[in-house]
């Protein structure tokens, strides 16, 4: 099986780590996790995943999920596609990261293809207009769905009541 490992600004890639965690009832094998900190040396970073790459790559190679094209995770990222059986995606979702632990027995190249379907397939807008999505049927090849197809929409609640102030603060830092 393919090894993973997420570099992101920090806590992104430790936040999707713990939430893979949660999903699957327990941390799967080889997954790593590098968070890039504002201060971060970027050469010691380099360093630090190419140990990790080592350690967490198997006979079909190593994926690695990065957060944001362009920014310094990606740029350490970046200095690991040279190296032989790895791959490197930018703009890591856990959708994405769902879908590359459920594929990460198949061939590299075809791993990368999963994640990436599951990255865009996996952004929906919500709202009452939004069609029902159509669940894949176990014949597909694509991960199950985590809701049964019997599941209304009216099962998914909001995480925040109507009322919630969703507007950004004096004193909190934005994009």
């Amino acid at each position: 099986m393919a090894g993973i490992l997420i570099i992101a600004h920090a806590p992104f890639a430790t936040a999707l780590r713990d939430c893979i965690s949660h999903i699957y009832g327990g941390l799967p094998a080889r997954i790593g996790v590098i968070d890039v900190s504002p201060d971060c040396d970027p050469v010691q970073q380099v360093a630090f995943a190419n140990s990790e790459i080592e350690r967490l790559k198997e006979e079909n190679g190593a994926l690695v999920l990065t957060d944001m094209f362009g920014a310094t995770p990606a740029n350490i990222a970046g200095r690991l596609a040279s190296l032989p059986d790895v791959r490197v995606l930018c703009g890591v979702n856990l959708p994405m990261l769902v879908r590359a632990v459920c594929y990460r027995a198949t061939p590299l190249d075809t791993l990368v293809d999963k994640a990436l379907a599951g990255a865009t397939k996996g952004v929906h807008a919500i709202g009452p207009a939004t069609p029902a999505a159509i669940a894949p049927t176990a014949e597909s090849g694509d991960c199950l769905p985590a809701l049964p197809p019997e599941a209304a929409s009216a099962d998914c609640i909001p995480a925040l009541p109507p009322e919630a102030d969703l507007t950004q603060k004096a004193d909190s830092a934005g994009l």
